[in-house]
């Protein structure tokens, strides 16, 4: 079975990011786009922490959601409308305060209308996950 390329790039993602949620786009940096996967960074603030010095679930969650959008949008294209439709996710270490976090996805299928997938988020220059997610994201139809 012969791999498929993405058919966009760091950049073009970020400037999708820019262009359809400004409000957060700032938050994220594309790292890297590889077929089928992508490492996304979450610029970690002040407004992302939590009480007792952490980072909160809900940015760690912003994370894993921006991620398997990234990784379907590398291969299927800009599509403004595919949706999560499912998560899980474990939180499974305490991450650093004021330490950028880092996402590691890649997508398990790729299919017509559903895009299933696995991320891994890391503390910057840790080696252990902090949190973990599997998730699907639906795809709507072509016109």
């Amino acid at each position: 079975m012969s791999e498929r390329a993405a058919v966009m790039t760091a950049e073009d993602l970020e400037r999708f990011m820019a262009r359809e949620f400004p409000q957060v786009a700032e938050d994220f940096v594309v790292e890297n786009v590889a077929p089928m996967q992508v490492r996304i960074r979450m610029k970690i603030g002040e407004r992302h922490l939590r009480p007792g010095g952490t980072v909160s679930g809900p940015s760690m969650f912003a994370l894993a959601d921006v991620s398997i959008y990234f990784a379907t949008l590398a291969m299927i294209g800009p599509v403004a409308l595919a949706v999560t439709t499912n998560i899980s996710m474990d939180f499974m270490r305490k991450p650093e305060a004021g330490v950028d976090l880092i996402a590691e996805a890649r997508l398990l299928k790729l299919g017509r209308s559903l895009a299933v997938g696995d991320v891994l988020i890391y503390s910057e220059g840790g080696s252990d996950p902090v949190a973990r997610a599997s998730m699907t994201y639906a795809i709507p139809p072509s016109r």
